[in-house]
Order: C-alpha cells, then sequence, then structure tokens
C-alpha cells in the first residue's frame, strides 16, 4: 500500500465530506463545531501556563526596583507607600508616590509623572469610580483623576489600580525610597503536593476534551456507511472504504482545527472582558506554548483518522448495504478493565512516597497512571451500559422506545456520555485531593472574627488627637462597637546600667475597661484602675521579667525616652525639656494576658483614662478594632472611608480566622478555571451530541409521529436515552473518583475527610441532563413533522 493511495482516498473522503449534499456538508460541520470546541479549549488550557507567568512579570516591572539602597534624595528619586484596600469584594492597590527631586521616574504605564494631589486610574477603576456604585470609593480616594495607567502598568484590563502623588509621605511612613522600577522575585519552588494537584488537574481537565474530540468525528456514522456501500456498488474495496471514510473525518478534524483556531482567536481578543475566578489577562499574553500547541494541531487530525478506522473494524460495508449482525458481538469487558489496572498498577509504588517538604514528584509515572485509569473508565462505560440495558424492557411506550434504541446502538449513547464520566471522575478526585490537603496549606490566624472584624492602627501628634480618632469610628454608620485604645510606651528613668544600649521600656495602652478586657482576663475593672500585663513567655513574647524591670506598682516611669538615639531620617529631634514621668500606682495588679481580636499577646501596663491621660503620652498611637453591624450592608466600607480620611497611611486589616498558602490559592485558582472552562465544553458536546443524534433519527421520529406516536411520548423517549446512559455513567464516576481520589490521598499519606464529595458533582451531572432535554426539544418538534419523511 503506497502513501500515494492513502492520499487519494484520503482526498476523495474530504472531497465527499464537503460536496456530499446537504446531509453530507452537515455532518461535516457538526464535526467541525465538535472539534472546533475542542481545539480551543485545549489551545486555552496550552495557554493558561503563559497567561499566569505574564501576569508575574507584569506584577514585577512595576514594583519598585529594591535591589539598590537609595540612602539619600536624588534628583530622580522618589518616596513610595504601597496600598490596597477592598470595596464590596473587590481588591484594589495602589501606590502613593512623593518625588523628592525634578526628574523623579515615570510609574510604568503613565505618560508622565501626576501632579501632587492627582491620580492615574486603570480604566476599569474610572469605570468604577464613575458608575453610582463608585461614590463611597471616590471619598476614600481624594484624589483628582488625571490620566489612565496603559497596559505596562497593570496585570489585567480588568484590575482596579491607582497612582497618586501625595504630599504627606515622609521616611516615617513610607516604604522605601527608590529611583527606577522593575525587579524579580526568586521563584519559591512548589512542594510535592502542589505539584501532584497541578499534574492531576491536568490529565483530569483535559482527558474530557480528547475524549469529546474522538466522539465529535463519529458523528453522521450511520449516513456515512451508506454512503460507502454506494462507492462498494461501483467498485471500491473495503480497504479503500474505510481510507475514504477516514478521509471524511479528516477533513472534519481539519476545518475544526480551523475553527478552533478562529474561536480560540476570538476567544483571545476578549480575554479582558471576562473574569473567572478573579482572573483575566490582555490578548497579548493569551499565547499557548508552541510545543503544545504543535501537539494539539498533530494529533487532532491523526486521531480522527485513527478512531475512524477503530470505529469501522466491526462494520462489513457490502455493495448493497450495511451488513450488521441482527445480534451485535457482546462486548469484552477484560481490556477495559485491563486499562484502569494499568493506571492503578503505575500509580501503587507512589503510594506513601510524596512528603510535603519534597520539591519534586515522577510526574511522567503518575500522569500516565492517572490517564489510564480515567481512559479506562471511559472504556467501561458502553460495557457497562450495555449490560444493563439489555435487561430492561416493561414501562410505558416513551420507556420502551428509549431502552429498545439503546438496545439497538447503545455505543453511540454511551460515547455521548463519556466526556462527563472522564470530568466527574476527575472531579470527584481532585476535590477529594482539595479537602485533604487544604489543612495543609492552611493556617489558622489566631484571629477571632466573632470579636471584631476589622483592626485600624494610626499615629497621632498627640493623646488628644488619638483619642479623637477612636471617637471617629464610634460614630461611624455601621460601626456597632469599638475597642479602642491609646498606645505607646513607658521607660525606666535614669542612667543606663552596665552593658544597657537602651533604656528598658514597656508598652502602655490606655481605654475604658470594656476595651482592656480584650486584651486581659480582669478579676474586676473600673475607672481609674491600672494593670501589669504579663504573657508568661506566651507566643514567643518576652519573659515577665523583661516587663517588671521597667512597670511594677508603685514605682516611677518617664514617658518619653530618657535616652533617644537621633536617626538620620528622623524629621525631627524629640521635644527638649524635663522628662515627664508618671508614677504607676500602688494597687495595680497584676493579670495575664489574653489573646485579642487580632490573635496577639500583648503585654505591658493597661490603664484607664483616670489614672492617667491619653494627653500625656509621647508619639502615641491609635488602635481601633471595629465590631461591624451586620444590618448596614456597607458598614466595612465606611469604615475605610473613616480610617483613610483620619490618615491615608494608617494601615488597616480584616480579621479572617484562617488564611491560605499564597501558592496553593494559585493553584486552586488555576483549576477552578480550568474546570469551569471544561464543564462548559462537557455541556456543549453533550448538547451538540444529542442534536446530532435526533438529526439522524429524523426519518424515524417522522415516521413514528405520522403513525400516531404522541410528540410527548417521544420527547420523553429523548429524556430516558439520555438520562440512563448518565445514570450509570454518574454511577461509574462515583466509584471511579472515590477509589482514584482514595489512591492519590494514599501516595501523599493523607486520609479522606469526606466520603461525600461526589454530591455536588452528581447534583450538576444531573443538571446538564435536563439541561439538555430542554435545548434539544425545538429540533427534536421539528424533526417530527411529516416533511422529515421525503426523500431525494
Amino acid at each position: 500500500m503506497t502513501l500515494r493511495t492513502w492520499a487519494r482516498d484520503l482526498a476523495l473522503g474530504a472531497r465527499f465530506a464537503v460536496t456530499g449534499g446537504r446531509t453530507g456538508r452537515l455532518r461535516t460541520l457538526l464535526t467541525a463545531t465538535g472539534v472546533g470546541l475542542g481545539v480551543t479549549l485545549l489551545l486555552l488550557a496550552a495557554a493558561l501556563p503563559n497567561m499566569l507567568f505574564q501576569r508575574e512579570v507584569r506584577e514585577s516591572l512595576r514594583a519598585v526596583d529594591g535591589s539598590e539602597s537609595i540612602t539619600s534624595p536624588r534628583p530622580d528619586s522618589f518616596l513610595h507607600l504601597g496600598r490596597t484596600t477592598d470595596y464590596r469584594g473587590d481588591a484594589i492597590s495602589g501606590l502613593l508616590l512623593r518625588p523628592e527631586g525634578d526628574r523623579p521616574t515615570v510609574p510604568p504605564g503613565a505618560k508622565a509623572f501626576p501632579a501632587r494631589g492627582e491620580m492615574l486610574v486603570s480604566p476599569a477603576l474610572r469605570e468604577l469610580l464613575d458608575s453610582p456604585d463608585g461614590d463611597l470609593l471616590e471619598k476614600r480616594l481624594p484624589y483628582k483623576v488625571a490620566g489612565t495607567i496603559g497596559e505596562a502598568g497593570l496585570i489585567g484590563p480588568a484590575e482596579l489600580r491607582y497612582v497618586a502623588h501625595v504630599g504627606f509621605l515622609t521616611t516615617d511612613n513610607f516604604d522605601g525610597r527608590g529611583v527606577r522600577y522593575g525587579w524579580s522575585v526568586p521563584e519559591e519552588p512548589m512542594n510535592a503536593f502542589l505539584i501532584l494537584l497541578v499534574l492531576v488537574a491536568s490529565v483530569v481537565l483535559l482527558v474530557p476534551v480528547l475524549v469529546f474530540i474522538a466522539t465529535a468525528v463519529r458523528f453522521g456514522g450511520e449516513q456515512r456507511d451508506r454512503r460507502l456501500a454506494a462507492l462498494r456498488l461501483v467498485g471500491a474495496d473495503t480497504a479503500m472504504t474505510r481510507r475514504i471514510a477516514a478521509g471524511e473525518s479528516l477533513a472534519g478534524a481539519l476545518l475544526g482545527l480551523l475553527v478552533g483556531l478562529g474561536l480560540f482567536a476570538v476567544a483571545r481578543e476578549f480575554a479582558g472582558a471576562f473574569t473567572i475566578w478573579d482572573v483575566n489577562a490582555y490578548p497579548s499574553d493569551v499565547v499557548p506554548m508552541p510545543a503544545l500547541a504543535g501537539l494539539v494541531l498533530v494529533t487532532v487530525p491523526v486521531a480522527s483518522v485513527v478512531v475512524t478506522l477503530f470505529a469501522l473494524r466491526g462494520v462489513a460495508i457490502e455493495p448493497l448495504g450495511v451488513v450488521r449482525t441482527s445480534t451485535p458481538r457482546h462486548r469484552r469487558v477484560w481490556w477495559r478493565l485491563l486499562l484502569t489496572a494499568a493506571g492503578v498498577a503505575l500509580l501503587a509504588p507512589v503510594i506513601g512516597g510524596i512528603e510535603l517538604t519534597q520539591t519534586g514528584i515522577d510526574s511522567t509515572q503518575i500522569g500516565i497512571g492517572v490517564a489510564l485509569a480515567l481512559t479506562g473508565l471511559t472504556t467501561l462505560l458502553p460495557w457497562l451500559v450495555e449490560a444493563v440495558v439489555k435487561r430492561l424492557h416493561a414501562g410505558p411506550v416513551a420507556w420502551q422506545l428509549a431502552v429498545r434504541r439503546l438496545q439497538l446502538s447503545s455505543g453511540t449513547a454511551a460515547r455521548a456520555v463519556s466526556g462527563i464520566v472522564v470530568a466527574a471522575t476527575g472531579a470527584i478526585a481532585l476535590q477529594m485531593l482539595f479537602q485533604a490537603m487544604e489543612s495543609d496549606f492552611t493556617q489558622g490566624t489566631g484571629a477571632d472574627s466573632s470579636r471584631a472584624q476589622i483592626a485600624i492602627g494610626t499615629h497621632a501628634k498627640d493623646g488628644d488627637e488619638a483619642r479623637a480618632m477612636i471617637g471617629r469610628f464610634e460614630r461611624t454608620e455601621g460601626v456597632g462597637d469599638v475597642i479602642g485604645v491609646v498606645s505607646s510606651s513607658v521607660w525606666r528613668p535614669g542612667p543606663l546600667k552596665n552593658g544597657e544600649e537602651f533604656a528598658p521600656m514597656a508598652p502602655i495602652r490606655i481605654g475604658d475597661c470594656a476595651s482592656l478586657a480584650e486584651f486581659a482576663t480582669l478579676p474586676s475593672c473600673r475607672e481609674g484602675d491600672v494593670f501589669i500585663l504579663l504573657t508568661h513567655g506566651a507566643q514567643g513574647a518576652p519573659p515577665d521579667s523583661w516587663v517588671t524591670r521597667t512597670a511594677r506598682p508603685g514605682v516611677t516611669v518617664a514617658l518619653r525616652d530618657p535616652h533617644p538615639h537621633p536617626h538620620p531620617d528622623a524629621p525631627e529631634s524629640r521635644q527638649k525639656g524635663p522628662l515627664p514621668e508618671w508614677r504607676i500606682p500602688a494597687g495595680a495588679r497584676f493579670v495575664d494576658s489574653r489573646p485579642d481580636p487580632t490573635g496577639m499577646y500583648e503585654y505591658g501596663v493597661l490603664a484607664t483614662p483616670s489614672a492617667i491621660g491619653p494627653a500625656r503620652l509621647d508619639t502615641p498611637d491609635a488602635t481601633a478594632m471595629v465590631r461591624l453591624d451586620p444590618a448596614v450592608p456597607d458598614a466595612a466600607e465606611h469604615v475605610r472611608n473613616t480610617a483613610a480620611d483620619i490618615d491615608p497611611t494608617a494601615w488597616l486589616r480584616t480579621l479572617e480566622d484562617t488564611q491560605q498558602d499564597a501558592q496553593f490559592s494559585s493553584v486552586r485558582t488555576g483549576i477552578l478555571v480550568g474546570s469551569t472552562l471544561t464543564m462548559l465544553l462537557v455541556a456543549a458536546s453533550l448538547l451538540v451530541t444529542t442534536l446530532e443524534q435526533l438529526r439522524d433519527r429524523k426519518r424515524l421520529l417522522s415516521s413514528l409521529v405520522a403513525f400516531g406516536t404522541r410528540r410527548s411520548t417521544l420527547s420523553w423517549s429523548v429524556l430516558w436515552q439520555t438520562a440512563v446512559p448518565m445514570l450509570l455513567g454518574l454511577g461509574l464516576a462515583v466509584l471511579g473518583g472515590l477509589g482514584l481520589g482514595f489512591v492519590l490521598l494514599s501516595m501523599t499519606a493523607q486520609r479522606v475527610r469526606d466520603w461525600w464529595v461526589f454530591l455536588p458533582v452528581t447534583g450538576i451531572g444531573l443538571a446538564l441532563i435536563a439541561a439538555v432535554t430542554l435545548l434539544s426539544m425545538p429540533l427534536l418538534w421539528r424533526l417530527m413533522r411529516a416533511d422529515g419523511l421525503r426523500t431525494e
């Protein structure tokens, strides 16, 4: 058999695919649509690594270069302070700048340095500020919008970001001094658990796509077989007809490649218009990795030829028609189980061999093992459907029509839902991995969000101002209660002792009894009381002796550092004059520290305002921990606005009980994005396959209606034909997913957290049945018209 013969027959088949009348063209179009959807998702998957990498590159290029220490002002230097805030669930990043010379470096994405009091904003932030929803945020950013940040200064077109020129930055409240932008952070290697997650997710998300493409190239098989029988009648032999059939599929696959490339180009252009799990990108960043893209472009057409030849292996195409035995040969189960067993055999040696501290795993062995296990389940589904439906008989007319159709051609129905089985199996296994690994990558912050939801801290020029700041939070809309203290330090007066470079000191906090009780276990408290707060070394705090060498009942302490060490960046020296002192009451009591709402154990002196007025403190800070009123929807936004109005450099922290590892969160986001796209493809594939099956049965449906079958009966029949394979497939997916998840967890010596993780997945599968059935109804009713009996 020469290559020229193959080329001739493949070309003839391709010609039939595009010139075979309306029916042939429709089949080719359906094949191209199915393949195109699969190719689009494969190309998007191939572009995802580069897209995420480019986001990191953009983040590093716009960051102020910290590789060089700038100790004094220069014509091109500037002070900078990064600010991040939340607004109704969306993160907003900001950069505050103050130039120190007449030639400050222009921020990335800006055409010129903004004037004082002005800011540059991203297009998405400008749109938000200009909308009615941006009224509260506009109060938080009291700068005049002078321009737009370009692509070079953003990680994505939907990012909310601003860069402002302010005059209040000093060396006392800045992040640093810079002269240029752009620096890189050494990449932190992923640990083995995360690598396993990424590897399994990649296989789980891509195998359904390949299954769908293999299904799409078999669309219209019955009509194709009749056309090949006509070719036998004019002299073609069996081998030639199979090569011609492969040519038809190849034409549909090649056209599908063009459709996929076109859809990918369209999706790429609109990448910035959609945000999936907080991820969006510029079109220039959505570029497939060349090796992966090349693999897709080669694999799809080759697979179309192989799948077609494989599908025709049990069909005898004779000159007078397609000969099929009345009783199809039963499918053999042994080789299907062998695939799954081979996958498990590859995974078995890795069981218990992956530890959290590792930075590498045998990706090839695990990837092939997972792929074989999933493929084995896919091939097992047709056998399972055939074995079950041959035992189904009695029931309503709609049920009998559906069962008889499945008994005659169960393979087509099984292939239609095979993609969902693979996706559901992988989703269950991934969910088991997520649940088990989440505890390893989730840490308790120690904060108690039931006691307070937001903590704010800021500097004040004196104690009265600090107390006034706390009062403003108490009057803010949506605030239920405020835990507020004015804090500073007290020092041991007198000369330094041998070996001491600094005067011993201890923190002091002044507040009402309710606020002080959040820091210590108080036996009782009334106005005028003072307490010495001890941690007993909890949470790495200094030993109690470190506190008591300065603060004890009855001793006198200094309210200003008696031996200040001038700092070169200090804006001015401390005030001269007599050293202010305060005598701790002899009745002051020792109390034990308790975690405050932020989770910290504090130490030092606690005092009520009557014992020592806040106005006496030196360089005090105001700290407020706020309880929000749940009845006010924007309570948190009002608090953030108050904090920004009091001091734009104030720190603000939203209290959360737990926090997740950044790499784990990034991997989880990527998998959620891929899962969403895969489920959309699975839904589309099921719909396209159902419509193709209905089109193949156009004459049969019209005949049944002509003989008096009710249309509602046929509609229920279509539902049962989709539901029976789907339910069997979901059952197989549950067993396979739980088994695969158990094996994967055994690799990391993890235990199963929840055996019921399959419930949401099965719910999605059942919803797909209902959705596909509803969407196929219009075509079904049109195909049941009498004109479907006409023929040429």
